[in-house]
């Protein structure tokens, strides 16, 4: 299943994740994706396993053109100059000379000039052919609307933390309102046990009751149900595991639909509680860290 971006640009709906990979099982994870049919991996330079992403790729056998690979510029090479340079990076780590689609990994509202500065950045490299599609990730619609008032290349993609239990509404309608396609990290709930935010109230959604009543109807995993949910409204998702028996568990999706009654009831999970960073605080010693030149 394809996705048609505002560009024209064609992505795989589904992904492999690698937030928290260690870089050590990255590279044998990619393998497995592919090898399952996957043809998109999203990877970012804050991650620290781009490189081990590149070598999956290539390891996998695949032509580069048949990988739809996506990575983010992180908030310490923000800037014009230093957008630029950290498209250098990415490349040279993931061993291919153009990308798929380049993303602004936080709004850092704090510093939003800087912001702007890099995703106009963006702009020179997708008019020059070195990134096919360009977009932002954890934009609410407030940093979309600032964003869109000062640039001129309306984001392909917007990747926000997005499952049952935090399904933004809000920031949906509004990528959907630009032509925006939203982007689901956590797709799946896993970011109820991000390390670090909610520790207390945490509730795993890979337990809830409504999903594993529909998982039951459908011979399907609680996880196989959310991912359908997820592509069925339009949405790209983006599961992580470094488990081959997950990855293929993750990817079989396709062959099953679900109806409107239980994508209701799914849409009906929603708490309204972001169990992740929030996008608007500032976290300047996590944002300021440097990303390696090679």
């Amino acid at each position: 299943m394809k996705i048609t971006l505002n560009n024209g640009v064609t992505m795989p709906a589904l992904g492999l994740g690698v937030f928290q990979s260690p870089p050590e099982e990255t590279t044998a994870a990619v393998e497995a994706a592919l090898a399952a049919g996957y043809r998109h991996i999203d990877t970012a330079a804050a991650y620290g396993n781009e490189r081990e992403v590149g070598e999956g790729i290539r390891r996998s056998g695949l032509d580069r053109s048949d990988v739809f690979i996506e990575t983010k510029v992180w908030v310490s090479d923000y800037g014009y100059e230093q957008t630029l340079h950290a498209w250098e990076k990415a490349v040279g780590k993931l061993g291919v000379d153009y990308l798929d689609l380049l993303i602004l990994h936080q709004p850092m509202p704090g510093r939003f000039e800087k912001t702007i500065a890099a995703y106009k950045a963006l702009e020179t490299l997708l008019a020059d052919g070195r990134v096919r599609a360009i977009g932002v990730s954890n934009f609410m619609p407030h940093h979309l609307k600032q964003l869109l008032a000062e640039t001129d290349v309306v984001p392909a993609v917007n990747q926000v933390e997005l499952h049952p239990y935090f399904s933004q509404p809000g920031v949906r309608a509004a990528d959907a309102e630009h032509g925006v396609i939203t982007q689901a990290w956590s797709p799946i709930g896993g970011i109820t046990f991000y390390p670090g935010w909610g520790e207390e109230d945490r509730k795993n959604v890979m337990q809830d009751p409504a999903i594993a009543e529909i998982a039951e109807a459908h011979g399907k995993s609680p996880a196989q149900v959310m991912l359908r949910w997820h592509l069925q409204q339009g949405r790209s998702a983006i599961p992580k595991s470094t488990n081959p028996a997950r990855i293929d568990e993750n990817f079989d999706v396709f062959n099953f639909e679900l109806s409107s009654d239980e994508l209701a009831a799914i849409d009906a999970l929603d708490t309204g509680v972001r169990n992740g960073p929030d996008p608007d605080v500032s976290r300047d010693q996590w944002f300021d860290r440097s990303i390696p030149e090679a």
